[in-house]
């Protein structure tokens, strides 16, 4: 989850490594560090944002080769000390360090007994002393990573630095790490877009990689010493860091780019006169969608919700089994894995830790494993190999929306694929097909007039909690409005199947407790609209997301908000941007940093 940034080269390191930082903020922001090489190892660090380290940076941190690093706490309290970079005791060598060393308790205690000096509480800290033992005893940078790295168990993305050598050495296991290969100078980084303003040629380091990086060459090789030849790819330079322009927020600006977003996904997608859905990445031909028994969808957070949309589109379209799985649960569950069946694995960041575990699970077993990606070269695309990009663009606000708008568009245009290779007929697709392509304008249409959103964050932001309610393809949107609301604005938050709601949440009710509903015209409408009497009777205050145009619906409720009515399938596209609306402004009526919610990291690559 953590931010991390490295440069060698001829160019002063520090401004370089400052503006990496805040293209990888989105990653951690709890605490932030920098080290520079001269004459001997400098370091700065503190608590919070990348802002509150470059106020506090001294002077005189001149050098040409450096390493920085933005945090989120895992092992240890937000403190400066816990901060990275972390040193050995006389200062000679400096870490900065992604992930989880799972041995660091006895790491911790096995140093501490050999009179080592412990600064911190984290588990990335005991890397340092490690090295700098192996350094003592004589070992060149390279193999004192090395022998270190073998005394631990978990993973890592680590950078190290040495006060009397001018290079970085690199190691990754299970946290990525992608090299940048400039004109007389190597950058590293924990994403591939921080790179993008300096070079758009980088080396994917893989698990059980080691690089060392000097301002004209890089070397790499295993752990276990064999030598590597490193892949140089060209990725696109325009993933970046994207303009807030006239948006007082990213994620306000994300919600009101999703008609675009969702143009650059569904666009050369769907054939019209076929009725059809068009995935070349996949590489699936008819006869072989034909053939698949059953699909499992795998994801983590809002990825898991658009899988549990997109279960409900592929078995409505296609008759196909289907399940979606945790992703956090599936590697340990010991899943049964057919290798007649298709895995899709969703994820915005495509470095998601519980999910690239999954991959690596399914395809240990002979599974066939996909991804459904944002981000181009991310460790779960290259993992896969084949699948589906999502198109979405840079999404810089931890809490995600138009990732997930494109998510359900991807997965609904496999499973219009998919169903149109078994036994949908042609009629039913053109009209998935037409309901798809208007999907944006409707979206635009709605953006321009949201309706009493700010009535509803009115009746939500002072409340204890929030229930949602939503059937069929409507619950999974409810668990996405509840999770949007509990991330940025902290409001406690239920989402349930509406027809569950009698079996426990309904106790929950009092009067004037906010209940919002997911009511679209579809075969759920009407046993939706019983449940909202329920809790009307028990003195709920409901906001109802609805059909425009369904008036007897909206007379149910005492805040409604119509949105364009569309295909059945498809109406998760729609009723999902007034959660998103409703979940900014209250975070923005209560205070609350919305753009970079507590304790929350966009990229999440720690299990």
């Amino acid at each position: 989850m953590c931010g991390i940034f490295g440069y060698i080269g001829n160019q002063q390191a520090t401004n370089l490594l400052i503006n990496g930082l805040r293209r990888l903020e989105y990653r951690g922001y709890d605490s932030s560090g920098i080290a520079i090489l001269n004459s001997k190892i400098s370091h700065s660090k503190c608590v919070g944002r990348v802002a509150n380290l470059e106020a506090v940076l001294p002077k005189n941190m001149d050098g040409n080769c450096g390493i920085a690093h933005t945090r989120w706490a895992t092992h240890g309290g937000v403190t400066k000390e816990n901060a990275h970079p972390h040193l050995s005791e006389d200062g000679t060598v400096a870490i900065i360090h992604n992930g989880i060393i799972e041995n660091s308790r006895a790491l911790r205690n096995w140093l501490i007994a050999e009179g080592v000096t412990l600064r911190s509480e984290t588990d990335s800290e005991v890397l340092a002393h490690l090295i700098h033992r192996a350094r003592s005893d004589g070992l060149n940078p390279l193999d004192s990573v090395r022998r270190a790295l073998k005394q631990t168990r978990g993973t890592w993305g680590l950078c190290a630095l040495f006060e009397d050598e001018q290079m970085i050495v690199c190691a990754r296991n299970g946290s990525p790490l992608v090299v940048g290969v400039g004109d007389g100078e190597t950058f590293v980084a924990s994403d591939p877009h921080a790179l993008t303003p300096h070079t758009q040629r980088v080396i994917f380091l893989e698990d059980g990689d080691l690089a060392v990086l000097t301002a004209g060459d890089i070397q790499t090789s295993r752990l276990d010493g064999a030598s590597t030849d490193a892949t140089v790819t060209t990725i696109e330079q325009s993933w970046g860091v994207a303009d807030i322009g006239d948006f007082p927020h990213f994620m306000l600006k994300e919600i009101h780019e999703q008609p675009e977003s969702l143009r650059q996904c569904i666009s050369g997608r769907t054939l019209l006169s076929e009725g059809n859905g068009k995935l070349g990445g996949l590489d699936l031909s008819a006869k072989k969608l034909l053939q698949i028994p059953h699909i499992r969808l795998i994801g983590c957070g809002t990825a898991l919700h658009a899988c549990q949309v997109g279960r409900l589109a592929i078995e409505t379209m296609a008759r196909v089994p289907t399940q979606s799985h945790v992703a956090s649960e599936f590697r340990y569950n010991d899943p049964v894995i057919s290798p007649e069946a298709l895995y899709l694995a969703v994820s915005q960041s495509g470095e998601t830790a519980d999910t690239l575990s999954a991959v690596k699970e399914i395809q240990l077993k002979g599974g066939t494993v996909m991804g459904v990606i944002n981000v181009v070269g991310s460790s779960i695309a290259r993992q896969c190999g084949r699948g589906v990009y999502i198109h979405s663009g840079p999404e810089q606000a931890v809490a995600s929306t138009k990732a997930f708008s494109n998510m359900v568009a991807s997965l609904t245009i496999f499973s219009l694929q998919i169903g149109r290779a078994r036994s949908m007929s042609k009629l039913e697709g053109k009209k998935v097909v037409r309901a798809l392509n208007a999907i944006p304008d409707q979206i635009e249409n709605y953006l321009e007039n949201s309706g009493p959103i700010m009535e509803a964050v009115q009746a939500v932001k002072d409340a204890h909690h929030v229930l949602f309610l939503g059937r069929g393809a409507s619950a999974p949107v409810a668990r996405e409005g509840a999770l949007k609301l509990m991330e940025v604005a902290y409001i406690p938050c239920l989402a349930y199947p509406a027809g569950e709601m009698k079996h426990g949440p309904i106790a929950l009710l009092e009067e004037g407790s906010p209940v919002v509903v997911i009511c679209p015209n579809d075969k759920f409408r009407s046993k939706t609209l019983s449940n909202v009497q329920e809790c009307r009777a028990r003195g709920a205050k409901i906001i109802l997301i609805h059909d425009e145009g369904d008036d007897e619906a909206a007379m149910e409720a005492d805040i409604a908000i119509a949105v364009p009515s569309t295909h059945s399938v498809i109406s998760p596209l729609l009723t999902v941007v007034p959660l998103q609306l409703l979940a900014y402004h209250a975070a923005v009526e209560l205070g609350k940093d919305v753009d970079k919610p507590r304790n929350l990291a966009k990229s999440v690559t720690v299990e």
